[in-house]
């Protein structure tokens, strides 16, 4: 996770996840017997072999793009790991990764015998919030799986959804947002996993308030490869119906040739725009004007003077 020092709300991210971490030494082999010794905070990451790292018991990834694994491992394999991963140790002489899990999986692909790595004394809570919060800092984490993280950041260790915010980078609203994602039905919630529908068809589909609506919509969003905005269009449509129906025109009736004469000798005669509605011999004469001007000079004609 890049922090620029320029860019605030990076810097809030940063912040975020720092604050989750110990300020304390580690404690030496002496006092915690079978533990590896831990370079002390702000210590220089060290060379651990890959083979003693177990993966993150808290992870909230559910996929992680194959293709882009295989990028990443080719420029681990010319390149080497740019940023150190962060793990804990443990009792058995072994570590467990706490942030960092692509950069782990992708050089033991390429056949990286051993990792970076900055070590944190930290307990069970500590490196579950700091899985969920690094994983919400990233920008591929799909919608549900930001939608799970946000809910359990809530649910086990009763964080609001301003406080989330704040740890995360992310407005409240947005929190808010992807917390309703879990309203909707697990098909639907696959179709959004797999990448089917957007974060923003998803938010759409929340409009309707039956779990059997939804996927009935999202199964025809899917199909025929709406956009957000159509989408929305057709929610609302199926929402609102009476909106859809346009009211026909109702038919312009024929002018009589005798009326539509009169009509035009009137309207060479006064320069204005007339119209004469006529009902059996019955009916008004319409005489339009735009400007007070042309208003005054009807009068003085129709008056004679």
């Amino acid at each position: 996770m890049n922090i620029t020092a320029t860019d605030p709300k990076r810097r809030a991210l940063g912040k975020g996840l720092d604050s989750l971490l110990p300020r304390t030494p580690a404690p030496s082999p002496s006092s915690a017997p079978g533990t590896t010794p831990a370079e002390p905070e702000g210590g220089r990451p060290r060379e651990i072999p890959i083979g003693q790292i177990d993966p993150n018991p808290f992870q909230t990834r559910s996929k992680i793009n194959e293709a882009e694994l295989a990028e990443l491992a080719a420029s681990i394999t010319a390149n080497g790991v740019v940023q150190p991963i962060l793990v804990r140790p443990l009792a058995n002489g072994r570590f467990q990764l706490i942030a960092g899990e692509r950069r782990w999986r992708a050089s033991q692909a390429a056949g990286k015998p051993t990792i970076p790595a900055i070590l944190r004394q930290v307990s069970d809570e500590q490196a579950m919030e700091i899985t969920i919060v690094e994983n919400l800092q990233r920008s591929d984490l799909n919608p549900m799986d930001q939608a799970r993280a946000f809910d359990r950041l809530s649910r086990q260790f009763h964080m609001t959804q301003e406080q989330m915010a704040v740890r995360t980078g992310k407005d409240r609203a947005t929190v808010a947002n992807f917390l309703r994602l879990l309203r909707l039905p697990v098909s639907v919630q696959t179709r959004v996993e797999s990448g089917e529908l957007s974060f923003g068809h998803a938010r759409a589909l929340l409009a309707f308030e039956h779990a059997e609506e939804m996927e009935k919509a999202a199964q025809h969003v899917g199909a025929s490869s709406l956009s957000v905005r159509q989408t929305e269009n057709y929610v609302q449509g199926l929402l609102h119906p009476e909106r859809a129906i346009k009211k026909e025109p109702k038919p312009v009736p024929p002018i009589d040739p005798n009326i539509r004469d009169v009509q035009e000798r009137l309207q060479r005669a006064l320069g204005l725009k007339v119209s004469i509605e006529d009902h059996r011999g019955r009916g008004k004469v319409i005489i339009e004007y735009a400007r007070l001007e042309d208003f005054d000079a009807l009068l003085d004609q129709l008056a004679g003077e």
